[in-house]
């Protein structure tokens, strides 16, 4: 049976147990695996690595571990100049979109309400999030840490939180997204872009008190939902400016 010695850096630590929180353990093999793999058998999913060392040298995830290494591993924004050394994660996505999975359905409508792009279905299966995350360029959002695990997947994040408003700030701190917000384009609902619309065009969709004291309407091309500035309206705004400041 062989030895290594681990330790994880900044948040990877999230996915540890107390006792191999922030600190070098021992962990011990047999054969030589592939780092990768020992990686996340220790709970770790590979698309929150960006950098590995290995007695202090960079390697990809497929070098194999030898009796007494040292490994280090570092988060995806791990605050290191490391320029010269190799990345592990492929390159970030010019455009940033999200797919959820079905535990983020309120996670999913906060950041369409911020202006981002982001498919949710309840129905949608974990392969099936992996194979829209590759075909549409999307960035997994997930609780579920065995998806990330997947070898198909390339761009993906475990959401921390359990509460909806508290995850939002996750990804916003997470992809650097406070300045790139546009509110109250998208439809909550659907995803769609919603369009601005004349109240005389509304046949028959919104409550008579409604109709009487509003005058500014949006719809969804896609669903047909109808938005006005009501009083969830300045709720919304607040939720959107304390995600800005």
């Amino acid at each position: 049976m062989n030895q290594a010695w681990f330790r994880f850096y900044e948040e990877l630590n999230d996915f540890l147990p107390a006792s191999r929180k922030k600190q070098l353990f021992s962990h011990t093999f047999y054969g030589n695996p592939a780092v990768k793999d020992t990686v996340e058998s220790l709970g770790v999913p590979h698309v929150e690595v960006d950098m590995i060392l290995i007695n202090g040298e960079s390697v990809d995830f497929s070098c194999k571990l030898n009796d007494g290494d040292h490994i280090s591993v570092y988060p995806v924004f791990e605050l290191l100049d490391i320029s010269e050394i190799q990345h592990l994660r492929a390159e970030p996505l010019r455009d940033i979109k999200f797919v959820a999975d079905v535990h983020l359905g309120r996670l999913a409508k906060y950041l369409r309400l911020l202006g981002f792009d982001t498919v949710y279905n309840r129905e949608l299966e974990d392969r099936e999030i992996v194979s829209i995350s590759l075909s549409q360029k999307r960035i997994i959002l997930t609780r579920d840490k065995g998806l990330l695990k997947s070898r198909r997947v390339t761009h993906g994040c475990w959401i921390r939180s359990t509460d909806p408003k508290k995850q939002t700030n996750e990804v916003i701190s997470r992809f650097d997204l406070k300045h790139k917000m546009k509110p109250f384009i998208r439809c909550l609902e659907c995803n769609g872009l919603v369009t601005n619309i004349p109240k005389e065009e509304i046949p028959g969709m919104i409550p008579p008190k409604t109709r009487k004291y509003y005058y500014l309407f949006r719809i969804c091309p896609d669903c047909k939902r109808i938005y006005w500035e009501g009083s969830h309206f300045a709720r919304m705004k607040e939720f959107v400016a304390s995600l800005q400041t």
